[in-house]
């Protein structure tokens, strides 16, 4: 196998890291750096796109197990999540929802089509899902798919900053922003910082997953 894939990942990844731990800002973001460095090292030696990610299939593959480890904080977490389930109800309900109409009227604002509207609607949602939901309502699947790893790439590097600089301070709060609103990479940011808030996060990804793909293929008919 081929081992260009695996090899380049790993090396920009562990050095991007060393880097964020010397100096931590949002400009140094391992995960943001490590995209951009590897789409331009791609372009500049002319490597396909799929000749890279058909090397780096393990990471494909390892992406399952690791979405599913996120039941093991919830599982630890879960008598705090018990006592907080009302307001972590609602705030799946209240973000799901302002997360599709912020994101559908900024870009009707900037003079989106009809299919961009309809693209970048379930864009805070994972991938697999948002595609799904952007084929039922006729919107372009390509175009979520860039706009769902955009919105968790900019959570990664930037929610848990935002957050501080709201004063966001509760955890379970912080957890239900990240999860709500950029999914598996804010989970992923949020977990380092605190396991609770990662546990409350990975399983609000989850439910806003079910809760988005059931309210906004209904949504999107009143607005249009």
């Amino acid at each position: 196998m081929n081992p260009l894939g695996i090899t380049l990942t790993l090396v920009v990844f562990y050095l991007f890291s060393e880097l964020h731990a010397r100096k931590r800002a949002f400009y140094t973001n391992p995960v943001l750096l490590s995209i951009i460095t590897i789409a331009v090292t791609l372009r500049w030696f002319g490597i396909p796109y799929g000749s890279y990610m058909d090397s780096a299939v393990i990471f494909k593959f390892l992406l399952g197990p690791a979405v599913v480890s996120l039941a093991v904080p919830v599982y630890k977490g879960r008598e705090t999540i018990k006592a907080y389930a009302k307001e972590i109800t609602l705030g799946i309900a209240v973000g799901g929802t302002v997360a599709i109409l912020s994101a559908f009227y900024i870009a009707k604002l900037l003079g989106g089509s009809e299919e961009v509207l309809l693209s970048i609607a379930p864009k805070s949602v994972t991938t697999a899902i948002a595609i799904g939901i952007s084929e039922k309502i006729g919107g372009i699947p390509a175009l979520t798919a860039v706009l769902v790893i955009l919105t968790g790439i900019m959570g990664n590097a930037l929610g848990p900053e935002l957050l501080g600089l709201a004063r966001v301070r509760d955890r379970i709060a912080r957890g239900l922003a990240m999860g709500v609103s950029s999914h598996g990479l804010g989970t992923a940011r949020i977990i380092l910082d605190d396991e609770l808030a990662g546990a409350v996060s990975g399983l609000a990804m989850a439910l806003n997953g079910v809760f988005t793909s059931l309210l906004l293929p209904y949504l999107i008919e009143v607005l249009k």
